[in-house]
């Protein structure tokens, strides 16, 4: 089984990227659950039509006894999508929110229940702290990618996502893969990007146009993938998932759910 964990600044794409890499594994006949560390809890939407999910921890907050079946959600090309939530507003901290939900899937045996091929973390990368690092602290996650455009605070934010996977790296946990361009039309991006990457020690690996068919789907609740099939777009997601799966090994190693 694969555990892949996507970050990047909140608002960059990284959803976006992970939700149509999910739908491109989907289609290659591999399972996948997709699990969405964003109090926003919007991860999975573009799989679902565009609807939102109940989150683990809404519903845990009714009941501590939780119905897998309540929260993991069937979406596009039989992806199974879990939202972990957040707190309300004001009422605590999103990161603890986060362990809570792992705390509360590992329990329940997810991976048991559903025999997942790969499992895809959507972090939100823009403050990697407790809760936020727990995919690449705790063991969860294998193998880190993550999402940037050309934009200083975006490059900024993935700056600090690899010294954080780097100082967990030595505890046999997650790798740094590289970076993914999700280009944003900044001038001279591409050439930004390859110097930040240089100075991370990074490769990028591959680079994602604009692309107005993106925005598109996304307003009809879809992947470009399940959208746009044919599109130029769909065969990057496409390439992009072939790249993921490239790049990472299918083995446990003793991680976790």
């Amino acid at each position: 089984m694969r555990r892949i964990a996507i970050y990047g600044k909140g608002g960059i794409g990284k959803s976006t990227t992970a939700a149509n890499v999910t739908a491109a594994l989907c289609e290659s006949g591999l399972k996948v659950l997709q699990v969405g560390c964003d109090p926003k809890s919007d991860s999975t939407k573009l799989l679902l039509g565009g609807r939102r999910i109940e989150t683990v921890l809404s519903m845990y907050r009714r009941d501590s006894d939780i119905d897998l079946n309540s929260v993991v959600h069937e979406g596009y090309g039989n992806s199974l999508c879990v939202e972990c939530g957040g707190p309300k507003p004001g009422k605590g901290c999103a990161g603890k929110g986060i362990i809570m939900a792992f705390e509360l899937l590992e329990k329940h045996d997810v991976i048991r229940e559903f025999e997942p091929d790969v499992i895809l973390y959507d972090v939100l990368g823009d403050v990697v702290c407790g809760g936020f690092a727990m995919p690449i602290r705790n063991g969860y996650a294998r193998d880190v990618f993550v999402v940037t455009s050309g934009e200083m605070m975006s490059l900024y934010a993935a700056s600090n996502i690899a010294e954080a996977v780097r100082g967990f790296e030595g505890d046999g946990y997650a790798r740094l893969r590289g970076l993914i361009q999700n280009s944003r039309n900044v001038a001279d991006e591409s050439e930004l990007i390859d110097r930040a990457a240089a100075e991370m020690s990074l490769d990028v690996i591959f680079r994602l146009k604009r692309d107005p068919v993106v925005q598109e789907c996304e307003a009809k609740g879809m992947t470009v993938v399940e959208g746009a099939p044919d599109s130029e777009m769909a065969a990057a997601y496409r390439r992009l998932s072939d790249k993921f799966l490239s790049l990472t090994e299918d083995a446990d190693g003793g991680m976790r759910f």
